[in-house]
């Protein structure tokens, strides 16, 4: 018997998508990638991409691998004096940014698939800029660094509560730098203690924390989206009324990339796999007993990250499955094919697939999920004829049949 040709085809899409930035406001890309690491099959997280600027730049020993800050040409100035021992928080140095959890929607360009990303600003920062030195604004008599506490009655590197100590505050006779980590929302409040007839925050820092979806079951691709926060009294970055920006909107553009392997290998030879009896061919024409079943197992292994689903296209058709056939007669008999994949891959019900038939409408296996990232690991492609088509193959005193079966891995669902 001649033996059975089997194709074995993957399917990997890539999709690409361009965002246009919202018009009248500041915009500022946040960029994440996915993409899956050999090394370290259970990190199935986003990496993020997003350049690091400001104080993290400057001073990254003091932001480890877990705080990162993004700087913007956002000013903050002083519509009039701020008055020495103001009652009123809003009448003076006040900050109160979205630390809370906020929601945002991203898109799938080509599909239209969504998924859900949060975003929170963990850290605040910026220079404060004085029309004189510090040392005057005080009467003199002190030191630059003395001054600065006189004149808040402590020091920008002690932020006040809720505000948390963020690093180094670098600091001249006319500025001084801060930046300050936001835990929990509330309003981080100084007061001044002498007359600051006019003063500039001269940039805004921020540092951002994001929670994102799982990329396991997420589409190869760009998903994108985007999310504006208010700036000035009342609004999410609310500096008080004293203290007013340049601008009134900050949009956050979201781009999030998902690199996504789909990869099956056969070994060589594998392409061809020859239908024999469960003690082969000699033990029939030894003993006169009829097979009861011609199979064969074919190995192979499989790279996944992503959702995918599994069918048959078939040279001749029998029913809902393939068939191979006997070239002088056309008598042909079906071939059942069916497929087992390794831990950690199952199906949309969370099952493991073991002997999965696969047919010809993909019944059965329109969906099989990674519940991490699989590399390599080995499966089995199950081929088998039944019992009783054996024995019409026999009967029939043909010698050879033949067929293709192409096996399809895809990733478009």
């Amino acid at each position: 018997m001649k033996p059975l040709s089997v194709a074995v085809r993957s399917v990997v899409s890539v999709l690409l998508f361009s965002c246009v930035p919202a018009a009248n406001a500041l915009t500022q890309d946040i960029s994440a990638l996915f993409r899956p690491d050999p090394s370290k099959p259970n990190e199935n997280t986003f990496l993020n991409t997003t350049p690091v600027s400001g104080y993290c730049a400057t001073y990254p020993g003091q932001c480890g691998t877990t705080m990162f800050s993004i700087r913007l040409p956002i000013t903050f100035s002083s519509t009039g004096p701020i008055e020495a021992n103001h009652g009123d928080v809003r009448q003076g140095a006040m900050f109160k940014v979205p630390v809370d959890w906020r929601t945002v929607q991203i898109t799938h360009a080509a599909t239209g698939e969504t998924e859900i990303v949060e975003v929170r600003v963990a850290a605040i920062g910026s220079e404060y800029r004085l029309p004189t030195s510090a040392v005057e604004l005080v009467g003199g008599g002190v030191g630059g660094l003395q001054a600065h506490k006189m004149l808040w009655g402590n020091d920008w590197v002690n932020p006040p509560s809720p505000c948390r100590f963020g690093g180094n505050a670098p600091y001249n006779l006319t500025w001084y730098g801060f930046y300050w980590k936001t835990p929990v929302e509330g309003v981080c409040a100084k007061r001044a203690r002498y007359l600051i007839p006019s003063m500039t925050y001269r940039y805004l820092d921020f540092a951002y924390e994001l929670r994102t979806p799982n990329p396991l079951k997420m589409s190869s691709g760009q998903y994108v989206g985007t999310f504006t926060y208010g700036l000035g009294p009342g609004q999410d970055f609310d500096m008080g009324d004293v203290m007013i920006p340049n601008d009134s909107a900050l949009t956050l553009n979201f781009k999030l990339d998902v690199e996504h392997t789909l990869k099956v290998e056969v070994p060589p030879g594998g392409n061809r796999v020859e239908l024999v009896p469960q003690e082969g061919w000699q033990s029939w024409l030894n003993s006169g007993r009829k097979p009861t079943r011609l199979f064969r197992d074919q190995s192979f292994h499989i790279s996944a990250s992503s959702r995918f689903k599994m069918g048959l296209e078939c040279q001749y058709i029998s029913g809902n499955t393939c068939a191979i056939s006997e070239a002088g007669t056309g008598h042909a008999v079906p071939v059942d094919v069916s497929v087992t994949l390794p831990n950690g891959l199952t199906d949309a019900a969370g099952q493991p697939v073991n002997r999965r038939r696969l047919l010809r409408d993909g019944s059965g296996t329109e969906l099989f999920l990674p519940g991490f990232y699989i590399d390599r690991r080995p499966g089995t492609l199950h081929f088998e004829v039944a019992r009783s088509s054996v024995e019409e193959m026999l009967d029939s005193g043909a010698k050879a049949y033949t067929g293709d079966v192409t096996v399809i891995w895809d990733s478009e669902i």
